[in-house]
């Protein structure tokens, strides 16, 4: 089965735009086209645009991007190369994560603060409560 660039688009939610940029980026360099230029994707090429989300999602720049689809074509040469990035990627997804972490509690309290502050009709609750904590 084939999909034209419309039909990925939207499976994919990406638009048409993005995928001839990746195509001419040089990251889906195994996209059939029919003889008028007309891209044809199956479904390895749809798994691939996944992969290159996933990348892009973690940070990883177009040009890394690039370096890992030059890998794959590679083989297995560059199996190590190309664990070591996923190791990479993981560990930069972790600290997101833990950033992520960090921003959820500020927006817990800051939820907490204007829940309570709405409640009594007044942020000076608030000022009240940290004058008398510092006594």
């Amino acid at each position: 089965m084939t999909y034209t660039i419309n039909e990925v688009s939207k499976i994919m939610n990406l638009t048409p735009y993005t995928i001839r940029y990746y195509d001419k980026e040089g990251l889906t360099p195994y996209i059939e086209r029919k003889p008028n230029g007309t891209r044809l994707f199956k479904d390895s090429d749809l798994d691939s645009l996944k992969v290159i989300e996933c990348l892009k999602s973690t940070g990883m720049s177009i040009k890394d991007i690039k370096n890992f689809i030059d890998w794959c074509s590679e083989g297995d040469s560059t199996l190590q190369k190309r664990y070591e990035m996923f190791l990479e990627r993981k560990a930069n997804v972790e600290a997101q994560i833990e950033s992520l972490k960090e921003t959820m509690k500020m927006i817990e309290h800051k939820c907490s603060y204007y829940k309570s502050a709405i409640e009594a009709g007044t942020e000076k609750i608030h000022k009240i409560k940290k004058v008398s904590v510092r006594k």
